[in-house]
Parts: structure tokens; sequence; C-alpha cells
């Protein structure tokens, strides 16, 4: 029996590729010293191998190397998960905890303003420049169209515009925000505004306000009597239009009342009384478009806006939203046209204002996401 186990041994030991080496089991510790590993030298045939390791790697280089895999781990996860472009507006301005996640693009509030006034430039947009934009240009199309034949439009007119448009939009903000707070910390994509998240005191989001005011009425007084008059009135619409919500599905059509009266003033400012043959069709023109652009807005808001009690032209219309702002579109596409008819406008650049608010209701039109749901489809009003 002996002879034949050794037989067999034998018959394994000249079959196997391995030396029987690798059977053994470690004749020495590891190294007492991790930090300093054994060096890197081929092991001679037949003598036992020592403990496994990485070789050539000492732990603080391969601490370095998972640290490094750990964090790419981290990059990856945060870039695969879903975001909106509403998460920057989300973002608390201090950082508090329960915040959601800080966007990985910075405005240039969060870079270059001091700490302490940074919720106010929040409070006032001013890091989504998109809405003050909107209220400018029919201020800059009225201007324009105001302008003798043949020279430019008066510079500092658009330049005093300009500002004032910065500074209404920015009241107008602060209003909704301190009329809204209580519905602002219902809904998702605004719970987290400086008033609604407690950043700003009311009350202090109340003198905030009537600095701005101050700051407008420094450029109201710079026009003639009948722009003052006429700009003035233009709060009553910027105080009311919060309210709105509360009580018609048509609050986007007040929003186009609000936001499209620089088209009265800027003429007014420069004449000094109003066209209604021009002025009318332009204003008309100005308050389609902003149906149009923020009945899409409120479609993001919709199913919050069912919690809450609050209406807009993106539950009124519904699934017949495209309908709708289709027929808003040609109608601001057509009263667009017919003021510069009447301003006896030449062909050229009337058509091509014409050919641009069609290209913008197309795209509209055919934007892929279908309006049943509610997408982040932020203009950052």
């Amino acid at each position: 029996m002996a002879l034949y186990i050794l037989r067999a041994g034998r018959k394994l030991r000249s079959r196997s590729p391995l030396p029987l080496s690798l059977l053994y089991l470690p004749s020495h510790p590891p190294s007492p010293n991790p930090l300093s590993p054994p060096p890197c030298r081929p092991q001679p045939l037949g003598s036992p191998l020592p403990p496994w390791r990485p070789p050539c790697i000492g732990s603080r280089r391969r601490s370095r190397i998972l640290d490094g895999f750990r964090h790419s781990l981290s990059l990856a996860s945060i870039s695969s998960s879903p975001g909106t472009t509403e998460d920057h507006e989300s973002r608390r301005p201090d950082g508090g905890e329960g915040s959601p996640p800080a966007s990985s693009s910075r405005s240039w509030v969060d870079l270059y303003l001091p700490e302490s006034v940074r919720p106010y430039a929040l409070l006032a947009r001013l890091d989504k420049p998109i809405g003050t934009w909107l209220l400018a240009w029919p201020c800059m199309w009225s201007i324009t169209m105001a302008a003798n034949p043949g020279e430019f439009p008066d510079f500092k007119m658009l330049a005093l515009f300009g500002c004032g448009a910065v500074l209404l939009r920015g009241a107008g903000c602060t209003v909704n925000d301190l009329l809204d707070q209580d519905i602002d910390k219902k809904v998702e994509r605004t719970k987290y505004r400086p008033v609604a998240s407690g950043i700003v005191p009311p009350f202090q989001g109340l003198c905030f306000l009537g600095f701005q005011l101050l700051l407008g009425l420094g450029i109201l007084l710079q026009l003639n009597n009948y722009s003052r008059i006429l700009g003035a009135s233009s709060l009553l619409l910027v105080f009311s239009y919060p309210l709105m919500k509360r009580y018609t599905f048509w609050a986007q059509a007040y929003l186009g009342l609000t936001f499209n009266w620089g088209a009265l003033l800027g003429w007014a400012a420069v004449k000094g009384s109003l066209d209604p043959a021009t002025i009318l069709p332009l204003y008309s023109s100005g308050v389609c478009w902003t149906l149009v652009y923020d009945t899409i807005y409120a479609h993001q808001d919709k199913e919050d806006d069912l919690k809450v009690g609050v209406k807009s032209t993106a539950l009124r219309f519904g699934s017949l939203t495209k309908t709708w702002i289709s027929g808003f579109g040609a109608a601001c596409i057509g009263s667009l046209a017919l003021s510069g008819y009447n301003a006896e406008l030449d062909l050229f650049p009337t058509s091509g204002l014409v050919l641009w608010y069609s290209v913008e209701s197309c795209l509209v039109g055919l934007h892929p996401k279908d309006f049943h749901t509610s997408g982040p489809l932020s203009l950052g009003l």
C-alpha cells in the first residue's frame, strides 16, 4: 500500500505544471511594518511563497488609489442621477440642512456677490436674467418703432428702460414671493426660495421691495409727465398679479398685461402720447406671446397647483395646450405684422420679426416632450 501511494505521488508531481511549494503554507509571518513591504524579487523554485500583496505597491499608495476609485464612483453616481434645470433655483442660499444638492454650475451671484447680499439677489431673480429680457423687449420694440425714420433709437431711453426692467422685474418677484410664501412652501420647485425658506424674513423683504421701488421712481421721474402717470399705473398690475392665480385660470393672460406694459410706456416716453393704431396691436402681440411661453412654463407646476388649489392656463387647456398656444402664436404674429404696417415700417424688418416669431412658434409646436407631463421647462421666471 505504501509503495502504491509513493508511485501515485511521483506521477502527480510529473504531470502538474505548478510546483508543489504552492501547496505549502508561508514559513514566515508578514512584515511587521505595512508601510515598508518586502522588495519584489523572483522566488526560487520550490521555496515557500510569502503572503500575497499587490506587487511593489505600498499601503499609502494603495490607499490613495482606493480613495480615488471611491471618488470616481461618487462622481459617477452624481452625474448619473436625474436632475432638472430648476435645481439651481431650488438650492437654499445658505446651503442649510435639508437643502437639495447644489447644481454643478454656479451663477455669478454665487461667485461674485458677498454672502450677505446673495439672498436678496436671489429674491430679485438676478441669477435668471431671462425674465428681465422678457420684460425689456416690448419696451425696446416700442422705443425703436417710435424713432424718426432713418434715425437710430434714443440710446439713453433704451438704457433707462433696461435698468427699469431689472428693477421692476425684481420688485414683481419680491411681491410674488411675499404674497405666495405659504403656497411656495408646498411646491417642490419654489419651497427653497429666500422668503419661503426663511432666509429673508418678510419685513426685510418688504424693505427690499421699497428700495427697488425707490430706485424705479428715480428712473420714472426722468420721463415726461404722460409717461410718469402711465408708468405709475402699471404698479396696480404688478401688485395684483400674484393674487390672480387664486381666482382665475387666466393668470397667464394677466401676466401678459403686466409684462408688456412697456410697449405702451416706451412709445409714450418718446412721443409724449399714444398711437392706438400702432401700439395696441403691438401690446396685443406681446400678451399673446406671454400666453405662449408662460403656459408652457406653468406645465411644470400643474401637479403641485392641483394640490394647493392654484389655477393656471396649463390646467385650463389640459391636453389641448398645443392647439391653444398655436392659436396664440398665430394671433401674436398677425398683431405684430399689423403694428408694423400701421407704423409704416419697411417690409424687410417687419417680415424679419414675423419670421422670427414663426420659427419660435414652430419650435414650441415641435417640442419633443408632450404637454401632458410636467417636465423641467424652466424659463427662469
